[in-house]
């Protein structure tokens, strides 16, 4: 079954591309252009994918619409951005530093994904504010108001860890939808339509630490879904506030 199979090594087809010769490998250290919010407008416009790779606290307080939260500052920061882009799909950078976007497209090439930017948003989320286009938003949620609100008005929780993870402790009735299986993998399609979870129902979304939960809502905004919520500090948080948790059995963790 494809659900057993494992997800595909980030940006595989220009990995193999490149071990095959067929892409030349990029000589020198890769150095991102910068680009004005009207270039970028554009490109975004023609299908670029935008790579905001500020914490996810930064990301949720304002971002720009369409954007997918990468945080530079994970030890898998290239893996991350190559499970969640679309093979060869040309990116775009948001960073809080121009400086950091140069870091970011330094350790993409070590996954050939530095080929593929096409430059960073020179001066970052201000310099777009500052021409005027808008920003949106997406609330942050902590584990002592989400374990209120689940008691109270029914509020799904997605939890975006692999699967291991989920089955050592997760809050009951939450849903495993490991965040990579919302981006395509190779011949598949993102598996949104497993969730069961309609596109205007109000969802917190969880992982260990709300890193990885941050890009999964991305890639559900894109899809459409409009009620997100990121849990603050994620299941650790839910764990150190001694709040309930269930093992893949069903049974109680012990607290």
């Amino acid at each position: 079954m494809d659900e057993d199979q494992p997800i595909k090594p980030a940006n595989i087809l220009n990995i193999v591309a490149t071990n095959q010769g067929r892409r030349a490998l990029t000589l020198g250290r890769p150095k991102a252009k910068p680009l004005t919010p009207d270039a970028v407008e554009t490109l975004l416009n023609d299908g670029h994918y935008l790579v905001d790779a500020r914490s996810s606290a930064a990301w949720g307080g304002g971002h720009i619409r369409g954007s997918i939260n990468v945080q530079m500052s994970s030890s898998e920061f290239e893996q991350r951005v190559g499970w969640v882009v679309p093979d060869d799909a040309p990116i775009i950078l948001l960073t809080d530093k121009d400086d950091d976007a140069q870091r970011c497209i330094y350790n993409m090439g070590f996954i050939g994904l530095d080929q593929f930017v096409a430059g960073f948003l020179e001066g970052g989320l201000t310099a777009w504010m500052d021409s005027g286009r808008p920003v949106e938003t997406t609330p942050q949620m902590d584990v002592r108001t989400l374990h209120e609100r689940l008691s109270t008005n029914g509020m799904r929780v997605l939890d975006v860890r692999e699967t291991d993870e989920w089955d050592e402790g997760h809050i009951e009735g939450s849903l495993v939808m490991p965040y990579t299986h919302l981006a395509p993998q190779l011949g598949r399609p993102p598996r949104f339509d497993e969730l069961g979870l309609p596109k205007d129902a109000s969802i917190a979304v969880t992982c260990a630490t709300a890193n990885r939960s941050s890009t999964a809502i991305g890639l559900l905004l894109r899809e459409g879904y409009a009620k997100l919520y990121n849990v603050t500090g994620g299941m650790e948080a839910w764990e150190h506030a001694g709040l309930p948790r269930v093992d893949a059995a069903g049974k109680a963790c012990a607290i």
